[in-house]
C-alpha cells in the first residue's frame, strides 16, 4: 500500500478515521499533562495511577453490570484517584520513600484488580464483560462515542491546565517558593495529580494498563530534548502525541494483526530514541559534535601555546622556523598535529617558512599571549 492510499484510507475509511481521531486525542492529551510528570520526576507516578484503575474497572462493572464506557471511565477515575491519596498519605506519614509508595500502590491495587477480573470471569455473564482488554487496550474497537468521550474529558483538562498554568508551573519548578507566597501546594498538587488521572483513564481503553504510562511520559520525555521553555514543551509533548496516535493507527492498519495500543507505544518511543539523538542541544549527535569540536580547539589552542613557547626562546620572532619533528615531540600522544597547524594557517596565526618547517605570525603571537602569557613567560 502506497503513503497516497494510506492516507486516503485515513480520511475516508470510517473505522480507521475514528481510531485515528481518538488516540490522537489521547495522545495530545497525554502528553501535554506528562509535560509536569516528568519535570516533577513523577515518571512512575502514571504507572500507578494506571495500574490502580484497575480495580475500579472491575468494581464499576460489579456495582453497575454495565459495560458502558463512561461507567467504567469513572470508576477507573476514582479508583485511580484514592491510589494516588494513598501515595500521598503513605509519604506524608512515614518514612518510605515516594518512589517505594509508588511501588506498594502500584503492586497492590494491580494485585486486587486482577483478583476482581479473575471473579468478573467466573460469572455468568463473563462473556459478556470483556475487561481484560483493558490491560492491554484495544483501540480499534474505539467508538464515536469513545472518541468524543476522550475529546471532551481530556478537553476539560487542558482547559483547567491553562487556567492554573501559573501555579502549575510553579508548583513544577519551586514548590518551596510557591508555598512562601501562599500557594496552596497540596490542593494544587492534588489538582495537578487529578488531571494526570483523567488523561490516565481515557486512554486505557486504547492503549491499556500496562502500556497507558509510556504515552504520558514518551512525548513528555522526547519534547524535553528540543526545548527549555515549559509552554513549547507542553505543546510540542501534544503534538508528538498525536502524531503517535494517528501513525500507531496508520501502521497498525496494514495488517498482520498488529495491535494498535503497543504500536502508539513504540511510535512514541521512536520519537524518543530520535529526539535523544538528534535533538539540537540536549541530543547525543549534539554532545558528539560539542565534545569533538573542544578536542579540536584544546588540540590547536595547545599547538599555538607550543609554537609560542619555542618563539619565546628566540624574543618571539616570527621568522624563526621550527621543525614539525620538534612540535610532534612536544605534543607527545595529543595527535592531529597537522590538522591543528593547517587550522592555525587558516586563522592567519601561523606560517609554513620551509616545508615542515612553521612559526607564529604577528597575530598570532598577539593571540598567544592573550591566552599564554601568564602561564607561559617569555
Amino acid at each position: 500500500m502506497s503513503i497516497g492510499e494510506l492516507f486516503s484510507l485515513l480520511l475516508f475509511d470510517y473505522t480507521l478515521r475514528t481510531v485515528a481521531l481518538g488516540t490522537a486525542a489521547l495522545g495530545a492529551v497525554a502528553g501535554a499533562l506528562g509535560c509536569f510528570a516528568v519535570l516533577r520526576r513523577q515518571s512512575l507516578l502514571g504507572d500507578a495511577i494506571a495500574h490502580a484503575a484497575l480495580p475500579g474497572i472491575g468494581l464499576a462493572f460489579l456495582l453497575t453490570g454495565s459495560r458502558a464506557t463512561p461507567v467504567l471511565v469513572l470508576g477507573a477515575a476514582l479508583a485511580g484517584w484514592i491510589g494516588t491519596l494513598f501515595v500521598l498519605w503513605i509519604v506524608r506519614s512515614s518514612r518510605i520513600r515516594e518512589d517505594a509508595a509508588l511501588g506498594i500502590v502500584l503492586s497492590v491495587f494491580f494485585g486486587v484488580g486482577l483478583v476482581i477480573l479473575t471473579f468478573v470471569q467466573r460469572r455468568p455473564t463473563a462473556a459478556q464483560a470483556g475487561l481484560e482488554t483493558f490491560l492491554f487496550g484495544q483501540a480499534a474497537t474505539l467508538l464515536l462515542r469513545d472518541v468524543l468521550l476522550i475529546a471532551s474529558l481530556g478537553g476539560a483538562a487542558l482547559v483547567v491546565l491553562a487556567l492554573f498554568w501559573k501555579e502549575f508551573k510553579l508548583l513544577s519548578f519551586d514548590p518551596e517558593f510557591g508555598a512562601s507566597v501562599g500557594l496552596p501546594v497540596t490542593r494544587v498538587d492534588l489538582l495537578l495529580t487529578s488531571l494526570l488521572v483523567v488523561a490516565i483513564v481515557i486512554g486505557l481503553q486504547a492503549v491499556g494498563v500496562v502500556l497507558i504510562s509510556a504515552l504520558v511520559v514518551a512525548p513528555a520525555a522526547a519534547a524535553r530534548q528540543w526545548t527549555d521553555s515549559l509552554s513549547v514543551m507542553v505543546v510540542l509533548a501534544g503534538f508528538l502525541g498525536a502524531l503517535a496516535g494517528v501513525a500507531g493507527s496508520m501502521v497498525s492498519s496494514l495488517g498482520g494483526g498488529i495491535p494498535t495500543g503497543p504500536t502508539i507505544v513504540l511510535v512514541a518511543s521512536l520519537a524518543v530514541i530520535i529526539s535523544l539523538c538528534f535533538a539540537p542541544r540536549r541530543g547525543l549527535m549534539a554532545g558528539f559534535l560539542r565534545e569533538r569540536g573542544t578536542r579540536r580547539r584544546l588540540r590547536v589552542d595547545a599547538v599555538l601555546a607550543d609554537l609560542y613557547a619555542l618563539a619565546a626562546q628566540h624574543g618571539e620572532a616570527t621568522s624563526h622556523a621550527h621543525p614539525v619533528a620538534v612540535l610532534r615531540a612536544m605534543q607527545e600522544r595529543r595527535g592531529g598535529l597537522e590538522r591543528s597547524l593547517e587550522a592555525l594557517e587558516s586563522r592567519g596565526l601561523a606560517r609554513e617558512v620551509r616545508p615542515g618547517e612553521w612559526c607564529l605570525t604577528k597575530a598570532g603571537v598577539e593571540r598567544a599571549r592573550t591566552l599564554f602569557l601568564p602561564e607561559v613567560a617569555p
